[in-house]
């Protein structure tokens, strides 16, 4: 059991476009104002972001600390905090902490203090997206982002594949936008015509496009995607 003495982590989820703050449920907003302590992986952002949450909020009225480039100390800074009996809230860049964010470490620690983790509900663009794909939602695996070496890359588009294929799961990753299309042209170059490749965009957005076609369907479009925030999906197995 967690201990009485501990401070609680409040898992605090953003919106994946600042124009739609309505994706973000009421509820977050009492959490918020629960907490003493936050840890967040872009200040600015998060100062931002929260004040339009709570336009009554004090920004200088709580403790702030940067988790961008996660290290010993602000692990350490992270226990004091929760020793206090603090609450602490985690915040993404865009939507849940903890997942492809480097928040997952301050967790990490807070459950081998054995103190009270609470996720939020908030969006999600990896289950967004996959939600929307059409492909297998009972096996699936996130691969972050691909690496930027051409040949690495080609390697693992093909590795990610056959995996696909091999275990019927869905494979799901990312790529900074303006490299979206330089990753597209890749995939449609090497992988299967028959492989069925989603691509989200923009998601939750005004502009939000979620698209799934075989690769072979693929190249009979122009998409532009350049510096826009994407999502992909590969599917090579059988429903």
């Amino acid at each position: 059991m967690a201990s009485s003495a501990l401070g609680k982590v409040l898992l605090i989820p953003c919106y994946l476009d600042e124009e739609h703050l309505e994706t973000i449920p009421a509820y977050v907003l009492e959490a918020v104002q629960s907490c003493q302590v936050f840890f967040v992986e872009n200040e600015r952002t998060a100062r931002r972001y929260l004040k339009r949450l709570w336009k009554e909020m004090v920004i200088d009225n709580y403790s702030w600390f940067p988790i961008q480039k996660l290290e010993a100390a602000t692990t350490e800074q992270f226990r004091q905090q929760l020793k206090r009996g603090h609450t602490v809230g985690i915040l993404s860049e865009a939507g849940c902490p903890g997942i492809a964010d480097p928040g997952q470490l301050l967790v990490a620690a807070a459950q081998e203090m054995m103190a009270e983790v609470k996720p939020l509900v908030g969006p999600s663009s990896i289950l967004l997206a996959l939600m929307a794909s059409g492909m297998n939602g009972q096996q699936f695996r996130f691969a972050g982002y691909l690496p930027i070496d051409n040949a690495a890359r080609n390697k693992q588009i093909r590795e990610l594949e056959q995996e696909s294929q091999r275990l019927n799961c869905t494979q799901i990753f990312i790529e900074t936008p303006y490299r979206n299309h330089q990753l597209f042209e890749q995939l449609l170059q090497h992988c299967r015509p028959d492989t069925r490749l989603c691509v989200a965009v923009d998601i939750t957005g005004t502009t939000e496009t979620i698209k799934t076609r075989t690769i072979a369907g693929w190249k009979k479009f122009q998409p532009d995607w350049h510096k826009r925030p994407a999502i992909f999906l590969l599917y090579a197995g059988n429903n």
